[in-house]
């Protein structure tokens, strides 16, 4: 029997709190009884603002605080933007669900410049993202991209400032902060990739707690899991993190799945591009392939220039 009682373990920004709300709202609706409460936890990704995130151990730096919490039995689901979620779950631990995934590109932000084309050489854009620097780099190599950490709010006052021409935001994010008038112009995926699951939520709980998992799958959209769940086979078969310029992004329609992926060389020099497609029933499969595609393609060299071996090491699938 599932408790009545829920604990929603949340970060502490505006965006992570919006977003634990949005759950814990659905779930109030879906069941009047339910008493939903929030948890604020602090994380490491939290405290650390000054340097980039591929410097200091990537998108665990977000979650691991949350799910120690959950194996602990002090929260009872962790609500995270599953772009910050690594691709490997903890023992013990499970997505229960994958929400509806909305406002997936990147978004370019700039009080002077209309787009990113009309950006004069030289000019300087931030970004904390080594996926977005490399596809930046790689279609305007004369841009000076530097690091920009922080809370939404605060990156937009950095370039209301004036320490940058543009910045890079992820459109969900302003959208669910109501900063979307924010937006100059969203950059066509075909130029720059979202990252792994952009867009979506995932709650993670315990594994054993069937009673919950049942009482969550209403929030589980089938076509984002099966695209996320692309992705992020994606990423693990190539042993992805922040220190991976990596881009990957799937779609379904009439029952097939589409994903274009990326490996891209952190200067954008080089950016290894395929596009695979198959069974949405399949998702894993075409993760893999696209995988094992791009790392034969040239994409292994990339990350043996990063220090990283992939957990795939070749031959056919």
């Amino acid at each position: 029997m599932m408790k009545r009682n829920l604990t929603i373990g949340t970060r502490r920004s505006q965006l992570a709190l919006w977003q634990a709300n949005y759950v814990a709202d659905s779930l109030r609706r879906h069941d009047p009884e339910l008493t939903v409460q929030l948890q604020h936890i602090v994380t490491q990704g939290d405290k650390i603002l000054d340097v980039p995130l591929a410097r200091i151990g990537g998108k665990g730096l977000f979650t691991t605080e949350l799910e120690r919490r959950l194996l602990d039995g002090t929260i009872d689901l962790a609500v995270h933007s599953l772009k910050d979620l690594p691709a490997a779950i903890p023992d013990g631990l499970c997505l229960a669900a994958i929400t509806a995934r909305h406002h997936v590109h990147d978004a370019f932000v700039s009080n002077k410049y209309a787009s990113l084309s009309a950006l004069p050489a030289g000019a300087c854009i931030g970004t904390s993202s080594l996926r977005r620097k490399a596809q930046l780099l790689h279609t305007r190599p004369d841009l000076v991209v530097a690091d920009l950490r922080g809370n939404v709010d605060t990156r937009l006052k950095k370039l209301d400032d004036g320490q940058y021409e543009a910045i890079i935001l992820a459109e969900a994010g302003l959208h669910r902060l109501g900063r979307a008038d924010r937006i100059t112009q969203l950059l066509p995926v075909n130029m720059m990739i979202p990252a792994v699951g952009q867009g979506a939520l995932a709650i993670e709980t315990r594994a054993d707690d069937d009673s919950l998992k049942q009482a969550l799958s209403f929030l589980n959209d089938s076509a984002t899991a099966a695209a996320t769940t692309a992705e992020r086979t994606f990423l693990a078969a190539i042993n992805g993190s922040c220190q991976v310029p990596v881009g990957v992004y799937g779609t379904v329609q009439d029952g097939r799945l589409t994903l274009q992926s990326i490996i891209a060389a952190p200067d954008g020099s080089q950016v290894y591009r395929t596009t695979t497609c198959g069974s949405v029933t399949d998702s894993a499969a075409v993760g893999h392939q696209a995988a094992y595609t791009l790392l034969d393609d040239g994409g292994r060299r990339i990350l043996a220039d990063l220090g990283i071996t992939p957990t795939y090491e070749g031959g056919s699938l």
